[in-house]
């Protein structure tokens, strides 16, 4: 049975490298790992799942496509499915962010020797680049895509090559989120940077990145059209900081936009 994945797993798979042992948490059906496994891209594979529906999917799928030698179905919570020095590339999606986060400092111990992780948070992508950040992994690459109305970023991060010290990552790492100027003379900050991305924000962005910040822009205006109903002291307040985010993306978007031209 041929598989066919979506656009976005379909990003996550092309960034796990050749003959990986794979840990795919909240695994689901299991399907990035059975297609990889078909394509001959891993050598191993733990489909890991907390949820009993999806586990007993997952368990199908497995043996379905007579693939059980290389790819083993475990249920747990995160990283609790994986010994450390058992894998050597993590895959993480459809989740928050902040739920990535915590799977992976929950189970920090189970990093080792953990080479690469492909990360696709539905929301909070800025606490993902954070908390790589803390933890000295590379933010080596983003990409950013539309799939049936929704808009998903997948981050593919790294530990820093063997010999590196770690003077040397911070230095890599200050360099990627240094203050930049767009042509308009907006200027991307670390924390703007870190919640655009540093890959993503280059000063000719995709369509499908333009959408996401025009949503964000949308969805300001509706919490603005709620606070607009409040008289209490603090929601002013509260509105002034969202007037002055809603007013700055804009000016971003119609900065890009014109870098498009």
């Amino acid at each position: 049975m041929i598989i066919k994945l979506s656009k976005r797993l379909q990003q996550i798979a092309d960034w796990v490298p050749m003959n990986s042992r794979l840990a795919d948490i909240g695994s689901d059906h299991a399907l990035l790992p059975t297609y990889l496994a078909k394509e001959n891209r891993i050598a191993k594979a733990i489909a890991g799942e907390v949820n009993p529906g999806p586990f007993d999917a997952a368990v199908r799928q497995v043996k379905g496509s007579r693939l059980e030698s290389i790819i083993e179905v475990r249920r747990g919570d995160g990283l609790a499915v994986v010994q450390a020095g058992e894998v050597d590339c993590i895959t993480i999606a459809g989740m928050g962010g902040g739920l990535i986060v915590s799977i992976l400092q929950a189970g920090v111990d189970k990093l080792k020797g953990v080479q690469r992780l492909v990360l696709q948070p539905n929301v909070g992508e800025d606490l993902v680049r954070q908390w790589l950040r803390e933890e000295q992994w590379l933010l080596k690459a983003e990409h950013i895509l539309e799939e049936d109305g929704k808009i998903y970023e997948v981050l593919l991060a790294e530990r820093p090559i063997e010999g590196w010290n770690a003077d040397e990552f911070v230095q890599a790492d200050k360099t990627m989120y240094a203050s930049r100027q767009l042509n308009c003379g907006f200027v991307l900050d670390e924390q703007w940077l870190l919640k655009l991305g540093p890959y993503l924000s280059e000063e000719t962005v995709s369509d499908v990145f333009i959408a996401k910040w025009q949503h964000e822009v949308n969805k300001q205006e509706r919490i603005l059209n709620t606070m607009a109903k409040s008289d209490a002291e603090e929601t002013a307040e509260r509105r002034e900081q969202f007037v002055a985010y809603k007013s700055e993306l804009e000016e971003l978007i119609a900065c890009w936009q014109k870098g498009k031209q």
